[in-house]
């Protein structure tokens, strides 16, 4: 980073399993942050267009449920294919607004599309895609969703921002996965999830005070009264009301907040990232550089599997 930096960290609900609607709402809240000076904005994480929440993902393990069935399917068909008009209205949106825009969203490749990926997708100002990741290893549930994505996207990217790089909810608690954009010099480090426990906190902090850069962390907020009447599990979250809470929050690289966390409503953080501040906390511990000994440990990342 040679330059202060205004970074944008959205809390909003998608609107749930409508990809075109949510690409709407995502082009008006991008306008609204890059209205106040916003460089990168960044979304949280399956935000186009839903995250398959345990309160009903659950039924997918089901064998004959013809709801699950269903249920998948319209996740699906809400999914954004890359190439496709979903990601180019991303870039155009990023090029409109001339911001760094990074985006969470379900990813159907259209050359095998019975997989659905959990994807981070870079948008430059240019309305390019700079760098597209896909979650490693879905957690828990979401293992019934998402298939297990490969090492593209592991390293952090050169921008006029700074060193742009970043993983997925729990992708964060992989040692390996975090190291490896340590190593690539990751200055502002992006943190999407759906994890809204206290505890998910005190991980933000220690990537923050580990890794000695700016954590910008957007969480995914979700009502049950928000998804479509004719929903095929819709009785899973009956008499549910929030159902992700959030907690986003932009961090400094001693681990202070300098944003948030924000729980139970959609709002954006915004925070001005001073390069300084990545020095200052470099001199006593650098991660992959002087406290690292790689003439005794060694990472090996092997890039795209396709």
């Amino acid at each position: 980073m040679k330059a202060p930096v205004t970074v944008a960290c959205v809390q909003a609900e998608p609107v749930v399993l409508d990809r075109d609607a949510t690409l709407d709402k995502l082009a008006a809240l991008t306008a609204e942050a890059a209205g106040v000076g916003a460089q990168l904005v960044v979304f949280p994480e399956t935000f186009v267009s839903v995250y398959p929440s345990s309160a009903w993902a659950k039924a997918l393990a089901g064998w004959v449920d013809p709801r699950a069935k269903a249920a998948f399917a319209a996740l699906a068909r809400s999914a954004l294919e890359i190439p496709g008009p979903g990601a180019d209205r991303l870039g155009e949106i990023a090029r409109e607004h001339g911001v760094w825009l990074v985006t969470g969203v379900n990813e159907l490749d259209p050359t095998r599309n019975g997989t659905v990926y959990n994807a981070l997708l870079y948008h430059a100002p240019d309305g390019s895609l700079a760098l597209k990741h896909r979650k490693l290893v879905p957690t828990n549930h979401e293992r019934l969703v998402w298939g297990q994505g490969d090492g593209g996207g592991l390293r952090a990217i050169e921008t006029p921002l700074g060193r742009l790089g970043g993983l997925i909810c729990w992708e964060n608690y992989m040692p390996l996965a975090r190291f490896s954009l340590y190593e690539s010099g990751v200055e502002i480090y992006l943190g999407p999830t759906a994890d809204d426990a206290d505890t998910w906190q005190a991980t933000l902090v220690h990537i923050a005070r580990e890794s000695r850069a700016f954590v910008v962390a957007p969480a995914h907020f979700q009502r049950a009264s928000s998804y479509p009447e004719d929903f095929p599990l819709r009785e899973l979250i009956e008499g549910m009301d929030v159902i992700g809470h959030g907690g986003s929050a932009i961090l400094a690289p001693d681990g202070s907040y300098l944003a948030g966390p924000l729980y139970d409503e959609e709002g954006i953080l915004y925070a001005e990232l001073d390069p300084a501040r990545l020095l200052e906390e470099r001199q006593r511990f650098d991660p992959a550089g002087h406290y690292h000994r790689p003439d005794i440990l060694h990472l090996e990342v092997t890039p795209l599997s396709e």
